[in-house]
């Protein structure tokens, strides 16, 4: 099995290397991550200037770009084979709710997705979190789920892992995305200059978290599991749009 890995905290961080030392008995892997950290990059591509591929010493190749670049650089013109899987992370915190359609990690596993590869985005549930061990073990488990039983189409799962010790885990559940409170409001501020900056407010906090949710999943220390799509179209209003145009 070849696996391309991929995250959005850049090619140094600690779970792209936990999560690259537990698949590589499993399969083949190649690493191809931004060179800096790219959070919030979403799925956008980089468009005005051409992109450039280096190796680390590590062996991981980086790009200076987005997430999704690097996705799609490998895939159509670095690898000379179809990778059988993408998956990206392990973020360095969560990914739920409303954080999947901002989140680079999301973003880079949306990329395979789009390609026609069955891809995974992985984060660690906390900002401060240690337990990469957990959530590598969580990953090396699904893709060996996968190489017994392949998938019958492309999926595309958002995975975040409570930030505990493997034995401390309440188990996996397939979840549906929970949604946020709007977001803070942006914090304005002087820089040393003597100039106006503005910082993006925090997050909000959990709105819709009750049972069934990948946030009430987490909080009770489960594996919080969602298969996601790309198809954004709001079915249930197709015809009341269409009734307000022939008024």
């Amino acid at each position: 099995m070849r696996i391309l890995l991929s995250n959005d905290d850049g090619y140094f961080a600690p779970g792209l290397a936990a999560l690259a030392q537990a698949l590589a008995p499993l399969a083949d892997i190649t690493v191809v991550a931004p060179e800096r950290d790219r959070s919030g990059a979403s799925n956008s591509l980089t468009l005005d200037r051409p992109l450039m591929l280096r190796q680390a010493p590590s062996g991981f190749y980086y790009v200076n770009g987005t997430p999704t670049d690097c996705v799609h650089l490998a895939v159509t013109g670095m690898l000379d084979h179809m990778p059988d899987m993408v998956i990206s992370g392990i973020n360095h915190g969560a990914n739920m709710g409303d954080d999947t359609i901002y989140s680079g990690t999301v973003a880079a596993a949306t990329e395979g997705y789009l390609l026609g590869i069955p891809s995974i985005a992985v984060s660690l549930a906390n900002h401060n979190a240690k337990y990469f061990d957990t959530a590598a073990r969580v990953v090396a488990e699904l893709v060996q789920r996968i190489q017994t039983q392949p998938p019958t189409e492309p999926m595309l799962l958002n995975v975040n892992v409570p930030d505990r010790a493997w034995t401390d885990l309440a188990g996996l559940t397939v979840t549906r995305l929970g949604k946020r409170h709007k977001a803070e409001s942006v914090v304005k501020t002087t820089n040393p200059r003597g100039q106006v900056v503005y910082w993006v407010g925090a997050a909000g906090l959990a709105q819709d978290a009750g049972e069934g949710t990948d946030f009430h999943a987490v909080d009770n220390g489960y594996v919080s599991i969602t298969p996601l799509q790309m198809d954004l179209t709001r079915f249930s209003q197709m015809d009341s749009v269409n009734a307000w145009l022939k008024l």
